[in-house]
Parts: C-alpha cells; structure tokens; sequence
C-alpha cells in the first residue's frame, strides 16, 4: 500500500521527465525523492533541485528509495529497470511505447506478471481532462455511433535537436534506442487514445512512412490507418517535419449525429479547445473541461490512486494488445521506407 503522499523514483531524468512529470507529480500531490540516470550531467539537474540521485534504477530500488517508478529511458532502456521494480514489488508507470519492439515489450510483460506489480503504459492523453470529456460525451451519444476518429499530432524535431542533458545525442533519432522515428514516438499516443474514446480495441492497422525532410535514419513522418473492433474508422498523422508555428494538433471524432473536434489538446501541456457540432439543429457549442489541469498531472494522480487500491483503467494486456498490432505494421512499413 502506498503512503498519501507516494514518494516516486524517476529513470532517466530527460526533459519529458524534468519538465513535465517531475511537476507532474508534485501537482498530484506525490514526492519527486529520487532519480536514476547514468548521465552526470542529468544527475547534476536532479541534485539542484533537491533530488537524491543514484546511477542506476537498480541501485535506487535496492536502496528502497521510491514507492512508485517512472520509467523514461530511451525506449530500448525500459526492460531493466522495469524488472527491477517487479522484483522489488513497486509499481511503474513507463513512458510509451512499451519498449524499442514487441519481443522486449513481451519481456517486460513477463516481468510484471511474474512480479505481480501494478504497471501502466504513461499514455497521458488518455487523461488529458479534454480527452476525458470527449469520450465521457460519445458514451453518453451525444455525437450517436461514433464512425470515425481522426488525429493530427505533428511538431519539429530536426537532426540538430537535443535536449539539455545530452547536448550532442537525439536517441529519437537514432534507430537502436528508439526502435524507429516519428511514428513509434507518437503514433502510439493517437491509437491508445483512439480506442479509449470509442471504448474499442483496434484491430486493424496498416502504416505508411516517410523519410522526406529530416536526413537521419528514421522515419520522420508516418500516416496510420486502420479499424477498431465495432468498425469506426481511425486516421492518425504524426511527423517531426512540420513547423511548430503551424496549425500541427487537432482531434476529431465524427459520429452520425454529430462532430466533435479538439485543437492543441494533444501534447504534454493543459489547455485547448473543444466544439460539438450537432446535426439535429445545425448548433455548435464549446465544450467545458479542465483546461488548467495538464495531462501528466492527471496521470500521475490516478496512478497514485491505483497504487492506493482504486479502481482504474491501466491494463497490461491492453498495452501489449496494442504492441502486438503495431509492431509488425511498423516493421512492416519501415521495410518499405
């Protein structure tokens, strides 16, 4: 059982980290106490801040140092530390995806299960207090059977970008630790969020990549298609070769009885809009929500309150569901690329 105010550990102190989960947790009323990471430099950032550092999830477990862990390594680094915790008996919450490629992704759900631990993939837009009320809203009909959700999440990573602690090395770039580009980075974002708003697995997908701006090795933009179990259709455009300045964000869910759309509600900060559009009167109205709250907050809050005992809507063979679908639809399309 986890203490009121859980202490977290963080593995890999990036800047999706730093930036966003770190006051992420504090929002949420948690305790950043300790940071693994193997970079001095990344240490260094957490020990200004307060944090106790150690350079290894390991050796931050062995020393009981966490009641939860957040996983954000580079994708192919999450198998260790997860298992670490498994064997610990503290749950984690991992960024996405669940790992570089599905065979260590079967790894670490193998780790779970044997350790018996709470795990949730950290796929924040499924708590995004915006997404929240959009599927609160086709549940209810508002929009009548949804047929079709259709995703735009679009930003700039050129090969010169990097983030502070690692001043001269992109791992989203690099084809080892990422497991690929764009796609594998956001794609899995769009499809989680997809089957959470229309309360559908997806069960077909087919990928298309491209390799058109950027000159590394990976894709740097990807369209995704494919259809949930019920038959709504889900179309998902990702890249890191479209300018922030453009319009790069949008959300919508098209139903026969009407539209819902959401701009600038797909990424790690709070905020945004919503419209319902219905047909029956031709209105469209804004829709309310919690537009202070930022995602990582609300996720870190309700993995508290699963680590606690309540009901929640993590789920490790969901995760993996999703692995077990996209993976092969990947490698697939990068064959191709």
């Amino acid at each position: 059982m986890v203490t009121e105010a859980p202490r977290w550990g963080i593995a890999g102190y990036g800047w999706v980290a730093r930036d966003y989960m770190a006051p992420g947790i504090a929002e949420a009323g948690g305790i950043v106490a300790a940071v693994a990471d193997p970079s001095p430099d990344a240490r260094a950032l957490a020990e200004a801040a307060g944090i106790a550092t150690y350079p290894t999830a390991e050796a931050m477990l062995a020393a009981g140092a966490c009641d939860l862990l957040y996983v954000a390594t580079p994708n192919n680094a999450h198998l260790d530390p997860v298992r670490a915790a498994a064997a610990a008996g503290v749950p984690v919450l991992c960024e996405k995806p669940v790992a570089q490629d599905l065979a260590t992704a079967e790894a670490i759900g193998r780790a779970v299960q044997a350790g018996g631990i709470l795990y949730g993939t950290a796929f924040d837009q499924r708590h995004h207090p915006a997404h929240v009320e959009m599927a609160r809203l086709v549940a209810d009909g508002a929009i009548g059977r949804p047929i079709a959700v259709r995703i735009v999440y679009a930003c700039w990573v050129g090969p010169d970008w990097s983030p502070q602690e690692q001043a001269s090395y992109n791992w989203r770039a690099d084809p080892a630790a990422a497991g690929g580009g764009a796609v594998i980075d956001l794609a899995l974002h769009g499809l989680d969020l997809a089957q959470m708003l229309v309360a559908e697995p997806l069960e077909r997908l087919h990928i298309d990549l491209q390799r058109r701006i950027h000159a590394y090795a990976v894709d740097d933009g990807g369209m995704l298609t494919g259809r949930t179990a019920g038959g709504v259709l889900v179309q998902s455009h990702v890249a890191y070769n479209c300018a922030e300045v453009l319009p790069r964000r949008r959300l919508e869910i098209l139903g026969e009885e009407g539209l819902l759309v959401a701009a600038d509600t797909m990424g790690q900060t709070p905020g945004g809009s919503v419209m319902l559009t219905r047909t029956g009167d031709n209105s469209t109205i804004p829709v309310t929500f919690a537009n202070f709250r930022s995602p990582f907050a609300a996720q870190a809050a309700a993995f508290q309150a699963a680590a606690a005992g309540a009901a929640h809507d993590f789920s490790l063979d969901r995760d993996l569901s999703l692995m077990r679908l996209f993976d092969p639809a990947y490698r697939r399309a990068i064959s191709c690329l």
